[in-house]
């Protein structure tokens, strides 16, 4: 056997993850063409790689078929209920950072709190006589955050394009989305409420607890675990 290590698999958190080992003195890199999946792994022995969606890596880890893998902190949050006795975290990569935030219409000056979003929503349905829709990509998130929080009379939709536009587009009133600088919210003309932080995410290293790791896989992890520190 030998040890797998999932990676994004296009993009600048594949090129980011590639860096950040190469610093650490294990060169990753793709087999051939970019369509292909598999690539190789130098500097260390017995450990292959896999490249995956960044949104697969937290379900294989949780599955066992990976050992390692890099993803964001929201994908494994909102993918896999109970994470912690599924996958551990290694270290934090330090890039890929981005929040996961409530954000409205920018004119709706009374609405700046959590509470103000439950009043609006309540007020809403009495006036249009259907919950208040808010579009996102996170449901368990997003249903968690506004239920700890007392927010009632709404309702999340999916949102597989671009969220910032679906209340531009009148088929949402409000968004939970992931933003790094706010620059997209702004130009939508939205606001994050001032206490709608749900996450504060970032590409992560996370080690499988339930994958089989025999004597070799657990000397060459543990060799990999040293030169990662």
């Amino acid at each position: 056997m030998s040890l797998k290590l999932g990676v994004p698999s296009k993009g600048r958190l594949m090129e980011k993850t590639f860096s950040w080992f190469e610093k650490r003195g294990i060169t990753l890199s793709r087999s051939g063409s970019d369509r292909e999946y598999a690539g190789r792994v130098e500097g260390i022995d017995g450990v292959s790689l896999i490249l995956l969606s960044a949104g697969e890596i937290p379900r294989e880890l949780a599955a066992g078929r990976i050992h390692m893998g890099v993803t964001g902190t929201d994908l494994v949050q909102e993918k896999l209920p109970r994470w912690e006795q599924q996958i551990e975290e290694i270290s934090q990569l330090g890039f890929g950072k981005a929040d996961l935030i409530i954000a409205t219409p920018a004119c709706w000056v009374d609405v700046d709190t959590l509470d103000d979003l439950d009043a609006a929503a309540a007020a809403f349905r009495k006036t249009h006589g259907h919950r208040l829709r808010i579009a996102t990509k996170y449901h368990r998130l997003v249903r968690e955050f506004l239920t700890d929080a007392g927010v009632a009379d709404y309702t999340l939709i999916d949102s597989q394009g671009a969220t910032e536009g679906t209340v531009m587009n009148e088929t949402a009133e409000a968004i939970a989305d992931i933003t790094s600088t706010g620059e997209t919210l702004r130009a939508n003309h939205l606001k994050i409420l001032s206490d709608g932080l749900i996450l504060q995410s970032q590409a992560t290293l996370w080690r499988s607890r339930v994958a089989a790791y025999d004597a070799g896989d657990k000397e060459v992890l543990s060799e990999l675990l040293d030169r990662l520190s």
